[in-house]
């Protein structure tokens, strides 16, 4: 009987600790201005100089209402372990944008990206990440 409540016991203790999960901020691109209808129409392929429009959604609240972003480029061309910092912006989180951010930006080189945002709050931890190209 008691290994029978051990190991009942002790599945109930795996299943309860793994099974969590976590919402988590994300980031999401498309090729058109990101409105609700067409925001699961997301890409990851776009073309060289062409807008690319971005929206970052956050499930829980920035407490500073400051984001830092990255746009990294990788490649081996580069001195620092193939990584290039392409853009960075600090931005200020309006009374309306408390959990999404929107904007675009444009990149006039081929090649892999990834996007890095970062809150002021804590900037070594690393709230959301996507990877993108820009192909001819």
């Amino acid at each position: 009987m008691k290994k029978l409540i051990l190991s009942c016991l002790a599945l109930f203790l795996i299943f309860g600790s793994t099974a969590c999960v976590k919402d988590r901020a994300s980031i999401l691109f498309n090729k058109y201005p990101i409105t609700e209808k067409n925001i699961y129409d997301y890409s990851t392929v776009f073309q060289r100089g062409s807008r690319i429009y971005y929206v970052i959604l956050m499930p829980k609240k920035v407490e500073s209402r400051y984001l830092y972003i990255q746009i990294v480029k990788k490649d081996n061309k580069y001195g620092q372990f193939g990584y290039n910092l392409i853009q960075t912006r600090n931005i200020r989180l309006k009374d309306e944008e408390v959990n999404y951010f929107t904007d675009y930006f444009v990149l006039n080189e081929d090649g892999y990206y990834f996007m890095r945002v970062y809150s002021k709050d804590n900037p070594h931890k690393i709230l959301a990440s996507a990877e993108f190209y820009v192909a001819k």
